[in-house]
């Protein structure tokens, strides 16, 4: 008999750490699992703000305020942030973080039924979330359906440990510590997620893996 997936409320329940408690794991989570840096993934999601831009699953917002900080040093123009999560502990650090920014606002909202209107964003992120995502097919679907046409979508997805021992043998431990948690819901094949994002409809611009990280820009049809 197969593991009953949990549902969003156990995954958020699963999140009721301190924030400051959850940035320091996502550090060791981003450093052993993913064998990813916070630079490479800064670069990443910060080049993918547009006028209008919906952060998927943010968090406490720690990568997102670097993200934003990464754009402004550059003077790259500015982005009207919102940023949705299901966990409310973490959006109670991503409310306390941007208080004061009037360009970020933050809401709760789940990933499979976004509280937003057809093509309303510019651009979309979705950071170190997809792998948590109980309903991921549902969650493709929205991120697809609030874009506007030929709006772009970064996502990077935890893969399957590939990298060599003893890398992949620690990744390994803290991937099934993360399910039995509620953090993780599963990480995937490179070609199975892939599938799921061009079925949605989504066109693929650009992907590369690194580490056991997939990262993607994909892009809504004209």
């Amino acid at each position: 008999m197969s593991k009953r997936a949990k549902t969003r409320d156990e995954i958020a329940e699963a999140y009721k750490s301190p924030p400051w408690w959850y940035d320091a794991r996502g550090f060791l989570i981003l450093t052993f699992a993913y064998n990813s840096t916070l630079g490479a993934q800064v670069r990443f999601f910060g080049r993918n703000m547009g006028a209008r831009h919906l952060e998927i699953g943010c968090g406490t917002g720690t990568l997102l305020e670097m993200a934003i900080k990464w754009r402004r040093r550059r003077k790259l123009p500015e982005s009207e942030v919102v940023g949705v999560d299901y966990a409310e502990s973490m959006l109670a650090g991503a409310r306390h973080r941007f208080a004061k920014d009037e360009h970020v606002t933050v809401k709760h909202a789940d990933a499979a039924e976004l509280p937003f209107a057809d093509g309303e964003f510019d651009t979309a992120n979705i950071a170190n979330s997809v792998h948590c995502f109980p309903d991921v097919d549902g969650a493709i679907h929205e991120a697809l359906r609030v874009l506007k046409p030929g709006g772009t979508l970064a996502a990077n997805v935890l893969l399957y440990p590939r990298t060599p021992q003893p890398l992949k043998v620690i990744a390994e431990r803290i991937n099934r510590w993360g399910m039995r948690k509620g953090i993780l819901h599963t990480p995937y094949e490179a070609r199975d997620i892939l599938s799921r994002f061009t079925s949605a409809g989504f066109q693929v611009v650009d992907s590369s893996i690194s580490g056991n990280c997939y990262n993607l820009l994909l892009k809504r049809p004209q």
